[in-house]
């Protein structure tokens, strides 16, 4: 109880901080940082999505950038079809139909792709999954109707009830609490019956199955949350980038995001979100200070990976005792 009580304690205070730090920046007339905060949370709800099947299931997905993109085109695509006169002008702009599509198309394609992947296991998981992202990927990529390998631009952001997602305040706000959101979705999902399983499925899968439980569904059930909320990240992300391109579906950006997770600690809730806010700003930082930034950045990553057990989570609960 007492590190679930530190733990607690510390979820409460980065999420605080991440409420009102940003407006209070972006009000004194330091947008950048609003920027920087509204990136780095919509990031967060892709790694908490990730982090379900990552973290608590033990699957290790290299294809899950593939939703954060289909979640970004399902708003460039109608966008850019009200923009040449081809969509219902309403329909096109609408955020609630863009959330719906992202969220839709990002479920089914984990629907299908994880009913074959989840017939695999170890590295096979692992290369089938990058196999579908990539296929994601080259397929945006030769469709020269959207531009193929050079994007979308957004020329219009999504339009919601109460909500002008072209004020930067509004937008932050809306991913703000879509990772609050996507965080008690998650701890909800892990703490009930489903989530016994899949985290039983991960210690020891055969013995789940002679306890007479299906994993095989319970884990494609999760692959569909999982993906559904990461296509959800992207329809922030198209809103909050107002360009898309393939690049986004690479399998490099999934490796990034499993990344963030591995660095903030696996099978946490916070852990995600610490791990996306230091990838950042980490980034940031170094970027700034010399082109060669890559180097250093990959070497401190390496470092803090490799020598802090449990991640920054784990490292913050045993300073905190």
């Amino acid at each position: 109880m007492k590190t679930l009580s530190k733990t607690g304690w510390l979820t409460f205070a980065v999420m605080l901080a991440l409420a009102i730090l940003p407006p209070v920046f972006f009000l004194t007339g330091n947008a950048f940082y609003l920027d920087l905060a509204t990136r780095l949370v919509i990031l967060g709800i892709a790694a908490v999505g990730l982090n379900l099947i990552l973290g608590y299931g033990g699957l290790v997905s290299f294809g899950h950038a593939a939703f954060i993109g289909l979640g970004a085109y399902a708003v460039g695509i109608p966008s850019y079809h009200a923009t040449w006169g081809g969509f219902d002008m309403v329909a096109s702009y609408n955020g609630l139909f863009h959330i719906a599509l992202a969220v839709g198309i990002s479920a089914l394609f984990a629907l299908v792709t994880g009913a074959i992947s989840l017939r695999t296991k170890g590295v096979y998981f692992i290369m089938i999954t990058m196999a579908f992202g990539q296929m994601a990927f080259f397929l945006f990529q030769s469709l020269n109707v959207y531009n193929g390998d050079d994007g979308l631009t957004i020329d219009v952001r999504s339009e919601l009830p109460f909500i002008n997602l072209d004020k930067p305040l509004h937008l932050y706000l809306l991913s703000y609490v879509s990772l609050v959101v996507a965080m008690i979705v998650v701890k909800t999902i892990v703490n009930s019956r489903f989530g016994m399983v899949i985290k039983g499925a991960k210690g020891n899968n055969e013995r789940m199955i002679t306890l007479g439980y299906n994993t095989y569904i319970y884990r494609l059930t999760a692959y569909v949350i999982s993906g559904a909320m990461c296509g959800y990240a992207g329809f922030l992300l198209g809103n909050f980038t107002t360009f898309i391109s393939p690049d986004m579906m690479h399998w490099t950006r999934s490796g990034e995001l499993m990344f963030m997770i591995i660095l903030g600690g696996v099978s946490t809730v916070l852990g995600p979100v610490l791990g996306s806010s230091t990838f950042i700003l980490l980034e940031e930082v170094l970027s700034s200070l010399t082109i060669y930034w890559h180097l250093p950045f990959g070497l401190m990553l390496i470092i803090l990976v490799l020598f802090i057990r449990g991640g920054l989570m784990g490292l913050l609960i045993r300073k905190g005792r």
